[in-house]
């Protein structure tokens, strides 16, 4: 589950569960607690209690511009948010319990673990009674992981406090993504990282297949260190990355489309599936292209876009494919390295290709798109683990691809 700022930037290339982190897993559900008299008061004002507040100005990421677009996708989907003080704590590692509850959101069970039924379960593990007395609101996420088989058989205790480390985050990942029974073709592959000796027989499809999906990857060194505890900047970039990969049924606020006209007033018009419509964004949304946050007004005609609606408002946008500006000519690259993996898109097409260059004993891992009409030679090659590879195309877009 490599998370090198390098692989991080440029690709849909990590793993697992992070957030909703308001104060910890104790007080992440305090924004949605309210009683019926607030609500009462709010209608007689005719105000909207629940009027989406996109706030995204953490006063802590400047060393991590690599995670700062999947930080505001994920507080778009209200996953998660910083701290009382403005923070957003981006090396903090992750708990468990946050981990679990973070899961469950994104697999959208949402409202069945915060219903009352739910969080009146009588858990089943030997720490049990600790999480009812800490983490209350808790009961109901942990209930709907253990249906959702979001735990080991042989778990005994939920262990909520403990750091979620890489291996752990890996496999719960690979569960709630419904990978398990192919996780379970794939035990005895051989793994590529170095430290591969160190995740047990009975985790390495849950690994092989976070890497053949492109959820996860290696460390500049190549190693996996599957001990390791997950930090929330990385964790972020992970779910962002997982999100991508849910059904856009399982998503009702998520739409996808081609810009069809200059925004105007803030307001985005799309098409899809040769239906055009518009949406208002929201004046603080974030919204991405390659990676860098840029403004409403430099979305361009024919850009094909990501987005989350909240309250009938666009309140994240990201450029999944970009129109070239024609001012700018296109740069050419070559690049060669060590073959490591790709990842593949619906239509079982190259995606990424993520290779590694040793210069000087210093190992770098980069990940490229791949154009669907990659030129392959010799044709029909077959790729292996640290084949010398070069690559070329334009605009970091891998247009041919040469085994030496």
């Amino acid at each position: 589950m490599g998370l090198n700022k390098l692989l991080l930037k440029q690709m849909l290339s990590v793993v697992l569960v992070l957030m909703m982190l308001i104060t910890g897993a104790a007080s992440a559900f305090a924004t949605g607690d309210h009683d019926d008299d607030d609500d009462d008061d709010h209608k007689k004002k005719g105000e909207d209690k629940y009027k989406i507040e996109v706030k995204f100005d953490f006063n802590d990421l400047e060393k991590s511009e690599w995670a700062k677009k999947y930080i505001a996708r994920l507080a778009a989907d209200r996953i998660f948010d910083g701290y009382e003080d403005g923070s957003f704590r981006p090396n903090q590692s992750v708990t468990r319990i946050e981990a679990i509850i973070a899961a469950v959101r994104l697999m959208g069970l949402r409202a069945d673990a915060e219903s009352a039924t739910r969080l009146a379960t009588d858990l089943n593990f030997n720490d049990a009674e600790h999480v009812e007395k800490k983490f209350p609101n808790a009961v109901g996420y942990v209930a709907v992981a253990v249906e959702n088989d979001l735990f080991l058989e042989t778990e005994t205790h939920i262990k909520a406090e403990k750091a979620a480390d890489r291996l752990w985050a890996t496999m719960l990942l690979v569960k709630a993504m419904k990978w398990e029974d192919l996780a379970k073709t794939k035990m005895n592959v051989k793994l590529s990282f170095k430290d591969a000796d160190k995740v047990p027989a009975g985790a390495v499809g849950y690994v092989a297949v976070a890497v053949e999906k492109g959820l996860i990857s290696g460390y500049e060194d190549l190693t996996f260190r599957p001990n390791k505890p997950v930090t929330r900047a990385e964790l972020a970039v992970l779910l962002g990355q997982m999100d991508d990969q849910q059904p856009d049924e399982a998503d009702s606020s998520l739409i996808r489309g081609t810009v069809t006209t200059a925004v105007y007033s803030n307001v985005l018009t799309i098409s899809n599936d040769n239906k055009i419509t518009a949406y208002a964004i929201n004046p603080s949304a974030f919204i991405y292209r390659k990676g860098v946050k840029v403004t409403a007004a430099e979305l361009k005609v024919g850009d094909v876009i990501v987005a989350k609606v909240y309250n009938n408002e666009v309140i994240f946008i990201d450029v999944k494919t970009a129109v070239a500006d024609p001012t700018v000519p296109p740069v050419a690259f070559t690049f060669e390295g060590q073959y490591q993996y790709v990842t593949w898109n619906a239509d079982n097409k190259i995606a990424t290709i993520v290779i590694a260059q040793t210069v000087n004993s210093v190992t770098t891992v980069k990940s490229f798109n791949v154009a669907t009409n990659v030129n392959i030679i010799p044709n029909n090659s077959i790729l292996a683990l640290n084949n010398t590879l070069v690559l070329k195309g334009n605009d970091l877009v891998v247009s041919s691809i040469e085994l030496k």
